[in-house]
């Protein structure tokens, strides 16, 4: 966890001890292909590789990877070969952590793209902070990540190396309340949540922007994320009276927390944020998902003209999983690193500087391109400028966008 001291991973890796999973399309290392000579940078890829989030991780891993071919075979960097180094945080801190004390300790690793979960970058925040190492994750929605622990009353930018490509929990929350109040037409809600960084935050967001509009909260819950069994939480919906269940978390416990509380009788919505955004959660949920509700970062991928090359890429590449849904997102994050070394490359005569990690987070905070999910570039606290939000349904086993738009507060 946070409180872990630096010594003791170090220690740790030193000895041995630590084991981390890699998995990558170059002799199953991690890596992606270098593709000859240069100055060879390493790339940095935290993610859930193995357990229940790892379809998502996957998607986030070959994509970067992706990116790093395409710069490569494109010679986007003169002189510069680009290669992938992944680890698997398996959606734990405390792993996540180690992962960023063996990024910083690799002296070829420029850059750093990852993680998932928004608990796990707090995690890892100060370890690349303190090495100037810059980070951009394509997937954290926690809002204190990039404005402070007191985002609500007082932003301040507490890590300078650490920008996103997805937009925050600030707007998802609220967009979904949005959504639900006004589109279904829903005004007593149940919300749920697994007292995680990520789910928490954004229930609390989603509750907050609710009442305002006029709904009414009548009842809560929080649950344990490594359990299954969500009788009594059902039970207790079905008491309340509510027509829409909104749940913060992922989609391993939302999956089964839908179908227990439609098995309970209760047949209403139950609605949730990028994290429960998976085909797996349809497979959990069974066939009385139907109707139930998530928002997800940016535009639906294949309604962009900016997606369509990333889309054929991908799978000309022949990777095994799905982009799924960060895909996109961790292209551009893994590109805003490609571009930052170029800049400065190029203003150093070609070639990398001794301070190179310093200059290149430097460089990332002045990037701006045509990206997958659109235009990429980042504000003074390091997130993205693309608010764009979408609504999904599931209709007829699948998810279906229903409407696309940005959170007016």
């Amino acid at each position: 966890m946070r409180q872990r001291s630096l010594i003791a991973i170090t220690a740790a890796l030193a000895a041995g001890a630590l084991t981390l999973t890699a998995c990558g399309s170059r002799d199953d290392d991690g890596g992606s292909d270098s593709g000859g000579g240069g100055t060879k940078v390493i790339i940095g890829v935290d993610a859930p590789l193995t357990g229940d989030l790892s379809a998502l991780g996957l998607g986030i891993k070959n994509s970067a990877d992706l990116a790093a071919k395409t710069a490569n075979k494109d010679n986007y960097v003169d002189g510069v070969t680009f290669e992938i180094k992944a680890l698997d945080d398996q959606a734990q801190p405390s792993s996540g952590q180690q992962n960023a004390a063996t990024f910083v300790a690799d002296k070829n690793v420029i850059g750093a793209v990852g993680p998932l979960n928004s608990s796990v970058a707090e995690s890892m925040q100060k370890v690349f902070d303190d090495a100037k190492l810059v980070q951009v994750s394509p997937a954290n929605t926690g809002p204190g990540l990039t404005q402070g622990a007191d985002w609500q009353t007082n932003k301040v930018r507490t890590y300078k190396s650490y920008f996103r490509t997805s937009t925050t929990d600030a707007i998802q929350g609220p967009f979904a309340a949005q959504y639900v109040y006004n589109d279904s037409k829903k005004t007593k809600v149940f919300v749920i949540d697994d007292k995680k960084t990520y789910g928490a935050g954004l229930a609390a967001t989603f509750t907050d922007e609710f009442k305002k509009l006029g709904g009414k909260v009548v009842g809560t819950e929080h649950i344990n994320p490594d359990t299954k069994d969500f009788s009594a939480v059902a039970t207790k919906v079905k008491k309340s009276g509510a027509d829409v269940v909104y749940y913060g978390g992922e989609y391993p416990q939302a999956g089964p927390l839908s179908k227990q509380i439609k098995d309970a009788g209760v047949k209403v919505p139950l609605v949730g944020g990028d994290g429960i955004f998976d085909p797996t959660f349809i497979e959990l949920a069974g066939k009385d998902s139907a109707g139930d509700l998530a928002t997800s970062v940016g535009a639906p991928l294949e309604e962009l003209d900016s997606a369509k090359k990333f889309v054929l890429d991908y799978k000309a590449a022949g990777y095994k999983e799905d982009f799924a849904a960060y895909g996109g997102y961790s292209y551009d994050a893994t590109w805003a690193i490609i571009e930052a070394v170029k800049k400065v490359v190029e203003d150093n005569d070609g070639k990398l500087p001794d301070d190179a990690r310093a200059k290149v987070t430097a460089a990332v905070q002045g990037v701006s391109f045509d990206g997958v999910t659109g235009k990429v570039s980042f504000d003074e606290f390091g997130d993205t400028t693309n608010k764009q939000l979408t609504v999904y349904a599931v209709e007829n086993g699948e998810w279906k966008a229903v409407k696309s738009g940005t959170y007016t507060g």
